[in-house]
């Protein structure tokens, strides 16, 4: 079992930058892929981002290629997702998973993202 916590959310103006936490505990097993979704008031979850355990090959939406980067730190059992040049488009609920591909099985609670125009 394996449980997730995301942290660093918050209220942001447009243009400014906010790092994502998500600290794994439990059995994270070593070949689990992380990744990044969103989901808006009124809109389906989305693919934001994703990161595999080894050799740390990412993946990113369209929508914040070049803005957002995820990395992770496996001593600390963490996965990062720095946010930058941020847009009202943005806001959302920010949630990390886990699994083993293609599957992700352990989802966090979630973090709020609001950025304001």
């Amino acid at each position: 079992q394996v449980q997730l916590v995301e942290s660093g959310g918050g209220l942001v103006q447009a243009g400014g930058s906010l790092r994502l936490s998500c600290a794994a505990s439990g059995r994270a097993a070593s070949s689990y892929k992380t990744g990044w979704f969103r989901q808006a008031p009124g809109k389906e979850r989305e693919f934001v981002a994703s990161i595999s355990s080894i050799g740390g090959a990412t993946a990113y939406a369209d929508s914040v290629r070049g803005r957002f980067t995820i990395s992770r730190d496996n001593a600390k059992k963490t996965v990062y997702l720095q946010m930058n040049s941020l847009k009202p488009e943005d806001t959302a609920v920010y949630y990390c998973a886990t699994g083993i591909p293609p599957n992700y099985n352990y989802w966090g609670q979630g973090t709020q993202v609001t950025v304001s125009s």
